[in-house]
């Protein structure tokens, strides 16, 4: 076990008596806690000056990485950076201190901002009508897959009961589907990574309810035949389904709407600009086609997550009609730049022009048994985040990378340089990537025992600790 680990643990600066706080007095009255909820042992905190409990959380909140810290390649997450001016719009008193359950005739500003916002994203997508009020994208693709049941139920076709899932999908898409009681059918790729339309057309019937695609797809790969596909689903009698997960490249240059999709999510958090890590903030509001408008559920009595929904629209207004169009082409840009450097070092799996992001299936040279995983870890002793690995599941090897429209040139060939150097390392020094990372707080974890096994308490830490020592 990493010893450093030990070394900035608040109890081991504990002295007993010592105390870095003081509570004002209570105004609100003294009242007895009933004996039987009182502890009969006092709780194991430590007892610190509050120098020490400041430098310590200080110490340990550098130790987080982010957009603001350096390159966040992550592919299919698009961490793209959030302007610091989202963040003032979304905290602004007028908005931040409004309650849910205040009389609405207070918040017309409020209502207005979602109203206009629910205009643009209708702008952008060529869909008819939006709800703001899903709080995340799987809760988003939930709600549209309401709706497309509810669509098919209102006209009494009851036996569409099955969903059209790629095998390149996210995994939320089935797991959605599954959860809305529809059975996942799965639909193969091509050699090309792109549906296979001949073996779509042996899954469509009449117990088809719809099919869900992201375009470009989880490997960053245009879907050239949507047309085709739309018109082969909607003539089946089932309807086609966006993820708006891979929604970024297409900013501002074409429209699923205008592409045959008839409903579709929106990840707020993703391609219009909110930090999103640790479980949240999120946004996934839907859209849908003209005529199906009736069937937006109201999943929620509020706007959803209201101020994701304050930074997208600031997004949205800083770029403006024009600026917009250059997110797609940007991020498109900088990721076939990275392909096209690293090829020659990682194994291509599919060639060609990719979208926002792309997938490499290791290392070209996997003599030496350097795995994704061990490039990943590298990576983070040269300062830089790894890419998501071993997603999608097509390859045994997945590195997916998306380096986002915002990195400029300079940060785009210092990663490019450190890829090559450990492409170099994994030949001349395997070991040396085989035990990465060597310069983080942490070092390689056992992550299977660390998931059966997890350390939770401070007195179970310090007895593996002392067994180690």
């Amino acid at each position: 076990m990493n010893n450093k680990l030990y070394g900035d643990l608040i109890f081991e600066r504990s002295h007993t008596g010592r105390k870095g706080y003081s509570l004002p007095k209570n105004r609100m009255g003294h009242y007895e806690v009933p004996s039987s909820w009182r502890r009969t042992t006092a709780p194991q905190l430590p007892e610190c000056d509050e120098m020490t409990v400041v430098r310590h959380y200080t110490n340990h909140s550098e130790n987080n990485f982010g957009v603001n810290n350096g390159f966040y390649p992550l592919g299919s997450c698009t961490m793209k950076y959030n302007p610091c001016i989202n963040e003032e719009i979304a905290t602004l008193p007028q908005f931040a201190q409004l309650h849910p359950l205040q009389p609405s005739s207070t918040t017309r500003g409020a209502q207005a901002v979602c109203h206009l916002l629910e205009q643009a994203l209708c702008t952008l997508t060529g869909l008819h009508a939006f709800t703001l009020k899903p709080f995340a994208g799987a809760h988003g693709e939930l709600t549209g897959l309401m709706v497309i049941r509810a669509y098919h139920e209102q006209r009494g076709d009851t036996k569409r009961i099955k969903v059209i899932v790629p095998d390149s999908a996210h995994g939320t898409n089935p797991a959605s589907a599954a959860v809305c009681g529809l059975e996942v059918v799965e639909v193969k790729s091509m050699d090309d990574g792109t549906i296979d339309t001949e073996h779509l057309k042996t899954l469509l019937d009449d117990s088809v309810a719809a099919m869900m695609m992201t375009n470009p797809n989880t490997l960053g790969l245009f879907e050239k035949r949507i047309p085709e596909i739309a018109a082969m689903v909607h003539d089946c009698g089932a309807l086609l389904y966006y993820d708006g997960a891979n929604l970024n490249p297409l900013l501002g240059v074409c429209r699923p709407g205008d592409m045959g999709f008839d409903v579709m999510h929106i990840n707020l958090h993703k391609t219009f600009s909110t930090p999103h890590g640790g479980g949240g903030p999120g946004a996934g509001p839907v859209g849908v086609r003209k005529g199906l408008e009736n069937f937006l559920p109201c999943v929620s009595p509020y706007h959803g997550n209201f101020a994701v929904a304050m930074r997208a629209y600031a997004y949205i207004l800083s770029l403006g009609r024009d600026n917009v169009k250059m997110v797609g082409p940007l991020a498109t840009l900088n990721a076939n730049y990275i392909k096209e450097c690293l090829k020659d070092e990682f194994l291509l799996p599919i060639d060609g022009l990719c979208k926002h992001e792309f997938v490499f299936d290791g290392l070209r040279d996997k003599s030496t048994g350097i795995t994704t995983m061990d490039v990943a870890k590298r990576l983070l002793d040269y300062g830089y985040h790894a890419p998501t690995i071993y997603f999608p599941l097509l390859f045994h090897e997945s590195l997916m990378i998306e380096p986002t429209e915002n990195e400029s040139k300079e940060t785009i060939d210092g990663f490019i340089e450190v890829m090559k150097r450990i492409a170099q390392e994994s030949r001349e020094t395997p070991e040396m990537v085989k035990s990465a990372p060597h310069n983080t707080p942490i070092g390689r974890v056992d992550d299977v025992l660390a998931a059966k096994h997890p350390v939770t308490t401070y007195q179970q830490m310090k007895g593996e600790a002392d067994d180690n020592h």
